[in-house]
């Protein structure tokens, strides 16, 4: 069915009329978008807030990270000093075994000297027990013979 223009007007006259008998729903609606502006600008300060906590909060974690970097180079600082101290220290325990092994070899030659002059000793000692050998055996020759021509000696003597 469908409403001639007259109609139509009749209806907008009408919803017009109601309207403005009413003004409380008019009122209603501008409170109610009062309302929902209000707290539109509440939620976007809150959320100004909020984002000026996060980067305070990123920057104080910035800052940290910096003491951490410098604390971190201080670290390594004090390693390389360490690393330092501890070469100064192989060094001089390398020093020190380079000392010890020159007294070492000194001992040795020194003790070869010593073995050298034992075995020229024991060289000698040998030397005299050959000689003194001979003397025997020339005495136990030399007594041989005498003994043997005093027999003789004696025997014909007797004889």
């Amino acid at each position: 069915m469908a409403l001639a223009q007259e109609d139509v007007e009749q209806i907008q006259i009408l919803i017009k009329k109601i309207l403005s008998d009413s003004p409380e729903a008019m009122n209603a609606n501008v409170r109610y978008e009062l309302d929902l502006r209000e707290r539109t600008i509440r939620v976007e300060e809150e959320l100004k807030h909020q984002r000026e906590l996060m980067l305070e909060g990123f920057k104080q974690a910035d800052k940290r990270f910096e003491q951490m970097d410098k604390r971190f180079e201080q670290m390594d600082k004090r390693f390389e000093q360490i690393d330092k101290r501890f070469e100064q220290m192989v060094e001089q325990m390398n020093k020190r075994f380079e000392q010890v092994d020159k007294r070492f070899e000194q001992m040795a030659e020194q003790m070869n000297r010593r073995f050298e002059q034992v075995d020229k000793r024991i060289d000698q000692i040998d030397k005299r027990f050959e000689e003194m050998g001979r003397r025997l055996d020339r005495f136990m020759f030399w007594s041989l013979g005498l003994t043997v021509s005093c027999a003789v000696f004696v025997v014909n003597y007797l004889k």
